[in-house]
């Protein structure tokens, strides 16, 4: 079955527009045009991705992207922002979007950032392992973490993330390496963007007051070991 993507604007011509070009490649898709009518179906059908406006009538965009997360809808966010919007691209990134894209756009271009988090959302081979370290373990078929016997609901970024560092345990990860590999070379989002999503992070695996394995190597970037472990 193809991919659900449910579209949030309130500009007709946008909406048919990207409809069309999506119908075209195969995608399934839904339409919404303001934010509680976006919710509704965020929960009705359970979309892939969800392509979200900021500017919308009543909610707007953050407000969806806020309540889709704090309710533990891990759908894969794509942000549609107008180009002097600078700040809310940052808080839409902060609050648990995946991506965002600039208006006025190519469609190629959608079309292109569309493909890329739908990929790393449902890889075309999954490899069903188990990554683990210390009493933290990922499902990469489920994605799903595990802090003992507590389940860990991740975002499509948080979990890409995560799974860099215990590929690579007891490794100083640079911020270079970490923000080519999860929102590549053209990404505009800002320095601070990856110590947002380390933020989150660290805040879902001590929710319980575990000791922390995200460590900060000043100067250097991150890296998956105990506290105490040095090298």
């Amino acid at each position: 079955m193809s991919e659900h993507i449910l579209i949030v604007d309130d500009e007709s011509r946008v909406t048919s527009a990207l409809r069309r070009t999506l119908a075209y490649e195969g995608y399934q898709v839904s339409t919404a045009a303001d934010g509680e009518s976006a919710l509704a179906l965020a929960i009705s059908q359970q979309p892939d991705l969800v392509i979200l406006d900021l500017m919308l009538p009543g909610i707007d965009g953050l407000e969806v992207c806020r309540r889709l997360r704090t309710g533990g809808d891990e759908v894969a966010i794509l942000m549609l922002t107008a180009r002097d919007a600078i700040p809310d691209r940052v808080t839409g990134l902060e609050i648990g979007a995946d991506d965002y894209l600039v208006k006025p756009f190519a469609l190629e271009e959608l079309l292109a950032r569309v493909k890329a988090l739908l990929r790393r959302r449902y890889p075309p081979e999954v490899r069903r392992e188990v990554l683990t370290f210390e009493d933290l373990e990922l499902n990469t078929a489920t994605r799903l973490a595990r802090r003992g016997e507590r389940t860990i609901n991740l975002s499509t970024t948080e979990f890409e993330l995560l799974a860099i560092f215990m590929r690579n345990p007891r490794i100083v990860l640079t911020r270079g390496l970490l923000m080519e590999r999860i929102w590549g070379n053209d990404f505009e989002g800002g320095p601070n963007v990856l110590e947002v999503y380390i933020g989150h992070l660290r805040s879902k695996l001590e929710q319980r007051g575990e000791p922390r394995l995200l460590q900060t190597v000043r100067g250097a970037g991150y890296v998956l070991r105990l506290d105490h472990e040095k090298g």
